[in-house]
């Protein structure tokens, strides 16, 4: 056991250096002429402010803030010998117990009733793994999509603050996406996307066809290069034309908006963009200083809708019958001993 132990220490060394040489280059710039070039080839960077309590009980007497989330959990074995829970959950900050909750549910073992998704899928023969995984982004997204659309339509806040970037939803449940738009435009609701698990890679991309960056470091995400780079406060604006998004029908900045040094991203629909700034005040202003830099409310949320193990198996348990859960989904690794 101890030879197991020192190989596996050896080769997190070996990731450890790896990464560090990867990084040097970024990791030595100065923090000003980081800065410097992002204002002079992506966008502004400009500063943020907490808004007021009168600003803040505007808020609550136009409808006040919804935080929509959505959560699954899987129980079982390998293919096709699982079942996945999903929960969506909309909640508004003035009307805590008005919730509006969503669920669903897939397992392989019945297909038949994934029919309709499966016909979504724009893709001649789709591998197994391909429709497998299609069917569960789209039932996380819809169940997320469904909650927020019945707190549009039942709770009639100001702002909605989905959890996640908002280019998700258009790609992974793209018909109640759009019923989603339609309603928040009809009915004048703010909606945005609050993004902590950044996937862009705008600055690097842009920074190595500069060649600011030697080697070209196009890989880079937008999280390790403005990782504590703004200051608390500060947000990034990119311009349009370093905006895929805005293709998309999308835009959105870049806040630092905690002590973490991480950035957040925000989203929100192109015809709704005069608000931008005004949602990255809202969000900072929602973000505890000590955080990981997501408003309170959606972390709340995030805990409320959360399907955890005890509970997902509890439900199993209580509700499937003893042959079909032993039959079907207990899988031979969950029943060893040693």
């Amino acid at each position: 056991m101890l030879e197991i132990d020192n190989k596996l220490k050896d080769i997190v060394f070996e990731l450890n250096d790896i990464l560090s040489k990867k990084y040097q280059n970024i990791s030595n710039m100065d923090i000003k002429d980081i800065k410097n070039i992002i204002t002079e080839n992506i966008g502004s960077i400009r500063k943020s402010r907490i808004l007021s309590k009168n600003e803040l009980k505007e808020y609550a007497e136009n409808g006040g803030i919804v935080a929509v989330d959505g959560s699954n959990n899987k129980f079982g074995g390998a293919y096709p010998h699982f079942i996945e829970l999903y929960q969506g959950l909309a909640k508004n900050s003035l009307k805590n117990d008005e919730a509006i909750i969503e669920v669903d549910f897939y397992t392989p073992l019945y297909m038949e009733r994934e029919s309709e998704i499966i016909d979504k899928l724009s893709k001649d023969n789709p591998t197994k793994v391909e429709i497998d995984s299609f069917i569960k982004n789209y039932k996380l997204s819809c169940i997320e999509l469904k909650a927020a659309i019945g707190a549009a339509e039942k709770l009639n806040p100001k702002v909605i603050m989905m959890d996640g970037s908002l280019i998700r939803y258009k790609i992974e449940c793209a018909d109640k996406w759009k019923e989603l738009k339609e309603i928040c435009n009809e009915k004048d609701i703010i909606l945005i996307g609050v993004v902590k698990d950044i996937k862009t890679n705008i600055i690097g991309t842009i920074l190595g066809e500069k060649e600011y960056l030697n080697p070209p470091m196009s890989f880079l995400y937008d999280r390790e290069l403005l990782y504590g780079v703004l200051d608390i406060g500060e947000l990034l604006i990119p311009e349009k034309k370093n905006t895929p998004k805005y293709e998309e029908g999308l835009s959105s900045l870049f806040i630092r908006s905690s002590k973490s040094p991480m950035i957040t991203g925000v989203d929100i629909l192109s015809s709704q963009e005069s608000y931008l700034k005004e949602m990255a005040n809202l969000v900072y202003t929602l973000t505890p200083e000590n955080s990981r830099g997501i408003p309170l409310w959606i972390d709340i949320i995030d805990k409320e809708v959360r399907i955890s193990d005890k509970l997902m198996l509890g439900l199993l348990d209580k509700y499937l019958d003893r042959n079909i859960l032993e039959k079907l989904f207990v899988s031979e690794r969950s029943k060893r001993t040693l």
